[in-house]
């Protein structure tokens, strides 16, 4: 996307510090601007869009409704399709308002250290333009219960795949399934909408199983190309409550000539307690039954420590949640440090999720992180498209 085509809002109440973040969007070619002057003003103006601005820049400090607020309800109107954070306030802070937006569901850029230069602006509207092509504007992606149901059992709903690679030699060595609707217009709807309403419906299992099976497919075919891969593959927390999936999930692997030693079943760490006794029973059976056992999203959750002393876990996924900026913001470098001691102690491998940049990329290899997944090695992908992917992959500083 072209800056020209962005629309962008400054938040902000200090007017000559306003102008000056102005000016410099209009230097960077981004001719479609709103302003704020605090964050009453700033939700008015956006009320009377006839369309989502792209980015809105966001000042915490600020008189009457303060930044956070301004977020808060900007994420549950769904004002706009991205915010960033401008402040010089204590990074613990920038983090938390960050995590706070996400949680709503709003895609968060990042956050920008006053005072605003023309390149902190410039690599903010970058990582906006890395994500366009994932991330549409789905709050047009209007569905039925009805249809959404009939999309997964026509098979509109697919995995797409997101390479995994080692930081020692750059190789690409896994892939992780990630939902996706394929509608029949063109549009592709992405997990985050409708993954909770087949949940919801009863429908965890059956979309646990697709896209294992669909999966398991595709790592055949490249098997039988020479592409050696490992597969990751979501379990919803709903299956965990069936007996019956340990048993189900290796008929389908073996139907497709898969060992269980290639398929990775990522667990995300608030799942298990729901029902302690048959989720850890499950788990155990299917870590019996040779499948991999990865601990996804390591850190979000309150009870890191005891899932990973109760369940027979192979992999940590250290969220991207810390990791994206890691290598300038001390203290999420060190959740990851941390993260990676214990896996060493407890002999896990780690894939650090969402690497972006070549910085976070060294700073990871530096500490000694097994696998990366994130932007910079390449956005998820059709499996029609993967192989042509991992061609294009070169390791940074290569």
């Amino acid at each position: 996307m072209s800056w020209s085509e962005l629309q962008v809002m400054v938040v902000e109440d200090h007017g000559f510090q306003r102008r000056i973040a102005l000016r410099l969007l209009n230097e960077l070619g981004v001719e479609r601007t709103l302003e704020g002057a605090d964050g009453l003003h700033a939700l008015n103006v956006l009320r009377q869009q006839s369309t989502l601005p792209d980015v809105v820049l966001v000042d915490l400090d600020m008189p009457g409704m303060d930044g956070v607020e301004c977020i808060g309800l900007i994420a549950h109107e769904r004002l706009a399709r991205s915010v960033a954070v401008v402040s010089a306030l204590d990074p613990a802070l920038l983090h938390t308002v960050q995590s706070m937006a996400r949680a709503y569901g709003l895609r968060v850029l990042g956050s920008v250290e006053k005072p605003l230069t023309r390149e902190k602006l410039e690599v903010l509207l970058a990582r906006f333009d890395d994500h366009v092509g994932e991330a549409k504007d789905e709050s047009k992606a209007d569905f039925s219960v009805p249809d959404l149901v009939a999309a997964l059992q026509q098979g509109q709903i697919v995995p797409w795949f997101q390479p995994q690679v080692e930081f020692g030699n750059g190789k690409v060595v896994g892939v992780e399934a990630l939902a996706r609707w394929e509608r029949p217009d063109g549009s592709v709807v992405g997990p985050v909408l409708f993954v909770p309403v087949l949940e919801r419906e009863g429908y965890a299992n059956l979309l646990t199983d697709c896209m294992l099976e669909q999966g398991c497919q595709w790592l055949q075919r490249w098997h039988q190309s020479g592409m050696r891969l490992k597969l990751s593959v979501n379990v919803s927390p709903l299956a965990l409550a069936d007996s019956t999936a340990a048993d189900r999930y290796q008929a389908i692997a073996e139907n497709y000539g898969i060992l269980p030693e290639d398929v990775v079943l990522e667990i995300t760490e608030s799942s298990v307690m729901s029902d302690a006794a048959r989720g850890l029973g499950l788990l155990a059976r299917l870590r019996l039954k040779g499948f991999g056992l990865s601990i996804d999203d390591f850190g979000t959750g309150y009870s890191s420590l005891a899932q990973l002393a109760q369940v027979p876990f192979t992999e940590l996924k250290i969220d991207k949640e810390f990791v994206f900026g890691s290598h300038a913001q001390p203290r999420k470098r060190a959740m990851v440090e941390a993260s990676l001691d214990l896996a060493r102690k407890l002999n896990l491998v780690t894939v650090a999720e969402g690497v972006e940049t070549i910085e976070d990329w060294q700073m990871l290899a530096e500490l000694g992180c097994d696998i990366a997944q994130g932007w910079l090695i390449g956005r998820p992908v059709p499996g029609s498209e993967l192989q042509a992917a991992v061609a294009r992959w070169r390791r940074p500083g290569n």
